[in-house]
């Protein structure tokens, strides 16, 4: 289920972690909020802010480690696993069967539905997104919804130290005087609102992307998909309504099996 901590990655990983830990403390050294509340005996706050860094963290290893969905071998009953009866295979043509029976041309497994071979990890990926080299892992069917996870409660993280930066900044006679009396604080608020930005955009766009029930790799790369050629521009046959996606991302664990879901769904479109 999850990789070898010190494998493939393991430098990103641990660059993320001590910088997270380098920000925090820095937070708690300077005259800002937090650390007021620390002196006074108010723990309740520098506490949540502990325990909030201490939950992103684990999160980021998380969906660093995880796997995301490797293919691993090829499905041992593909009848079953498609779902698709005799009479649903009559109505399909020809050339929707070799879509859903294709191999990957790296790996040589089959492929269900959605899935892609990422060149990185050299392992193909159930609904693959993209490859994410913060994380260094894919980001597919069983992480996504911990990734996204992690993006949220990153942001709230980031936006909070942020505040905390700002009433830390100390009144100097002169900008030199300002600068030299918070300068490392003001390199930290830089750094943390230029990531803010960065995460805020990235679960933004995810959300997005989930309620529409596509990846990140079907929505940059939809003209070079096989699956996705018969249909419109503006079609997608795994859409059930924002509300269901939503739904199914969040709250329905298991794989799916997209052939399923197409093929009912999207059929009358290849």
């Amino acid at each position: 289920m999850f990789k070898n901590v010190f494998g493939s990655g393991f430098l990103v990983r641990t660059a993320h972690v001590i910088l997270t830990w380098v920000i925090t403390l820095i937070l708690f050294l300077h005259d800002t909020e937090l650390r007021k509340q620390e002196e006074s005996g108010q723990l309740v706050q520098p506490v949540l802010f502990v325990l909030l860094v201490l939950l992103s963290v684990l999160l980021y290893f998380a969906v660093s480690l995880m796997d995301p969905g490797f293919i691993l071998s090829d499905d041992q009953d593909l009848q079953f696993t498609l779902g698709v009866t005799e009479e649903q295979q009559d109505m399909i043509p020809h050339t929707t069967k070799s879509l859903r029976q294709r191999r990957c041309g790296h790996c040589l497994l089959q492929q269900p539905m959605r899935s892609k071979h990422c060149q990185t990890c050299q392992h193909c990926v159930r609904r693959y997104d993209h490859h994410c080299p913060w994380i260094e892992n894919c980001v597919g069917e069983r992480n996504h919804r911990w990734f996204v996870l992690y993006l949220a409660v990153q942001l709230l993280v980031l936006l909070w130290a942020l505040h905390i930066a700002w009433t830390g900044f100390r009144h100097a006679p002169g900008w030199q005087l300002w600068l030299r009396s918070n300068g490392m604080l003001l390199t930290v608020a830089a750094l943390v609102a230029l990531l803010s930005l960065i995460v805020l955009l990235l679960l933004g766009s995810h959300v997005y992307l989930v309620s529409l029930n596509t990846t990140t790799w079907e929505f940059m790369s939809r003209h070079r998909i096989s699956y996705l050629k018969h249909c419109g521009a503006d079609e997608n046959p795994f859409d059930r309504g924002t509300f269901d996606n939503l739904w199914c991302f969040f709250c329905v664990w298991g794989t799916v099996v997209w052939e399923q879901v197409y093929f009912r769904e999207g059929s009358d479109q290849v």
